[in-house]
């Protein structure tokens, strides 16, 4: 169901105490943020804002929670509204209510994604089956007691998926490195892992991105959005950096009834990559330190490959200038049959924060565009002022590239070729290859 309203009615009337301008709903400063994500239960009491205080914008939660609830007693579901540039997203999925309200250029399909994985961070905390339990106890609990100190996550999780390509593309990014170089990491992780009992993953993340995945028993599967969460909670968890971290962790897409248990640490101080190990044992926490010991060791030991990793952290790659195709400004490539993803840095002239936010904007539409509900394309090319946006999309892979303005159709169609023969030149320090991975 589609309604449209006037966006500033509901934004302006909630009145807040005076001295609290900052966190109301009457500030400018909340007014004028691009996005807004809210979570409340069905019986409207407030959960989560990404911006401003709950206990300031109760007025404004009890609106959201009538809104769904009108709409749902004349057997109808409340999914968005429209109003001028914002757009206002609702997901129902019990026991709670999701809203997100964006004057960005996301589509409603990608804002419904962004409000899952609110949903699926809340149940990496608190399992499904616990939070529906809770609530048919007392429809009126606030959540809010069981979620203290996960805040961060929730925040950090909403700037991840604002400022990264992979929950855009439902993808994971691997770090760049030499083939040889995350096989040694591999093997080394499997042979001192394979003998672990209830161990499930062993994974080493670094910025954002993945280095290796070993899956113990290869009948467990890890879905993306599930490393996507794993990576949030590295980004989330300063800890890790100085102390061994021990944590429970639901995966949603994995196990959404039960918890896995958590040992996660950084390699070491001169290698800034973050070791999660996933066990259904409680009790595990000391074998896996001593494995992380041993790991770490054979990887200093065996031609230094720490140095390698650290060496691959601080490098800044691709370089857009590689491709020999002056016309191109940047791309991303994703490889639909691994789930994962690749793309330029960011050069000229989106090398700067607001230049970053332009570019993300300018994928939102092409990727919105692309996937469309009601007409998805295969082929795009859009002229701009400033740029031409350019998509491919094929069955086994995914193509997005934004050139000059001037460019012609022979050097759109060259530069895209350009793209995919280096994508398949660098396969395989750009991708994890040997095995699926999820």
């Amino acid at each position: 169901m589609s309604r449209t309203t006037n966006a500033s009615s509901i934004l302006d009337d909630n009145s807040t105490p005076a001295g609290d301008e900052e966190s109301g709903s009457d500030s400018l400063l909340w007014k004028n943020q691009r996005k807004h994500f809210f979570v409340l239960s069905e019986a409207g009491k407030p959960i989560y804002t990404r911006h401003g205080n709950e206990e300031q914008l109760v007025t404004l939660f009890g609106v959201m929670q009538a809104l769904v609830s009108f709409v749902e007693d004349g057997e109808d579901s409340m999914d968005m509204i429209l109003a001028g540039d914002t757009k206002f997203v609702f997901l129902h999925k019990t026991p709670l209510i999701l809203v997100a309200v964006s004057k960005m250029r996301d589509s409603v399909l990608q804002l419904l994604l962004q409000l899952e994985y609110i949903f699926n961070q809340i149940s990496s905390v608190i399992t499904r089956t616990h939070l529906e339990k809770i609530f048919e106890q007392r429809r009126n609990y606030d959540l809010r007691r069981l979620l203290a100190g996960s805040e961060r996550l929730m925040d950090n999780l909403v700037n991840y998926m604002d400022n990264d390509f992979s929950v855009l593309l439902g993808a994971v990014k691997c770090l760049p490195m030499p083939a040889s170089d995350r096989d040694a990491v591999t093997q080394t992780i499997h042979q001192q892992c394979n003998k672990i009992k209830n161990l499930v993953f062993t994974v080493l993340i670094g910025n954002n991105q993945l280095i290796s995945l070993v899956r113990v028993n290869k009948k467990h599967l890890l879905h993306p959005s599930d490393v996507h969460l794993i990576i949030n909670l590295v980004n989330s968890s300063e800890t890790f950096k100085t102390a061994e971290g021990w944590t429970p962790i639901c995966l949603p897409h994995f196990d959404p009834r039960s918890f896995l248990y958590v040992h996660a640490s950084y390699l070491s101080e001169d290698c800034q990559a973050c070791m999660l190990f996933f066990t259904t044992d409680r009790d595990s926490f000391f074998s896996l330190s001593d494995a992380k010991k041993n790991i770490v060791d054979r990887l200093r030991r065996h031609n230094n490959i720490l140095e390698s990793i650290t060496l691959a952290l601080n490098s800044t790659y691709p370089i857009i200038s590689q491709l020999g195709c002056a016309n191109v400004r940047h791309f991303v490539y994703k490889s639909r049959l691994s789930a994962q993803y690749t793309n330029a840095n960011n050069g000229p002239p989106y090398q700067h924060e607001q230049g970053q936010l332009y570019l993300m904007d300018l994928y939102r539409h092409m990727h919105g565009r692309m996937h469309s509900a009601s007409r998805p394309l295969k082929t795009m090319c859009h002229t701009t002022e400033k740029e031409i946006l350019f998509g491919l999309v094929t069955p086994s892979y995914e193509l997005y590239m934004i050139l000059e303005p001037m460019t012609t159709k022979p050097a759109i169609m060259n530069a895209a070729n350009a793209v995919l023969k280096w994508t398949k030149r660098e396969e395989e320090s750009h991708f994890i290859t040997t095995s699926g991975s999820w």
